[in-house]
């Protein structure tokens, strides 16, 4: 995993096991909502037996890049392995997301975690290994759901939905972020 500073610079790597723990360093990541051509968003609930937030309803997909790996490229690449998707067309949406939680166990995640938005045509094929369930949902009504505590989702998830919807009730007419407006350890 990248591990960078406050300011998005790269400090080194390190092995994903070292990483999530209850000193979690700030490390790079990535968010992604896959949408339907009607704007409808997947969801997926986080496989039981996985470290960080298990059995958790949350957004699309998220990961971390290997090291050297463009972010968009990591998103292909886990949306491919989770999700069994391949992407029609990918954008940037929230280039400085950054976020701390911790779990009741004190295991906690930190991550610098670029959002993208994601366009598929095809259903998912989810993996078991990543992905307990799927669920497509209506923007509308899942955004509405979050900021109203009815939907219980991830932390990240919970604190992305309101920097979504201040980019517009449409998630297909969301104006693509500049990547040059990226933390300095990702961008291409």
């Amino acid at each position: 995993m990248v591990l960078v500073d406050r300011a998005g610079h790269s400090l080194g790597t390190a092995p994903k096991k070292s990483v999530h723990c209850q000193e979690t360093p700030l490390h790079l990541a990535f968010s992604s909502y896959v949408f339907d051509s009607e704007g409808s968003v997947l969801l997926t609930r986080r496989a039981d037996h996985k470290l960080t937030w298990p059995g958790v309803w949350t957004n699309s997909c998220c990961g971390h890049p290997l090291p050297g790996e463009a972010l968009h490229e990591a998103v292909t690449r886990r949306l491919s392995y989770e999700l069994g998707l391949k992407v029609s067309r990918i954008d940037l949406v929230l280039p400085t997301f950054a976020y701390r939680a911790v779990m009741a166990n004190g295991i906690a995640e930190h991550e610098l975690c670029p959002v993208y938005r994601v366009m598929v045509d095809a259903p998912a094929r989810p993996n078991a290994e990543e992905v307990g369930a799927v669920r497509w949902m209506p923007w509308k009504e899942f955004a509405d759901g979050v900021e109203n505590g009815l939907l219980a989702v991830s932390p990240w998830c919970r604190e992305q939905v309101p920097l979504l919807m201040e980019l517009g009730a449409d998630p297909l007419a969301w104006v693509p972020a500049s990547t040059a407006d990226l933390p300095p350890a990702a961008r291409p």
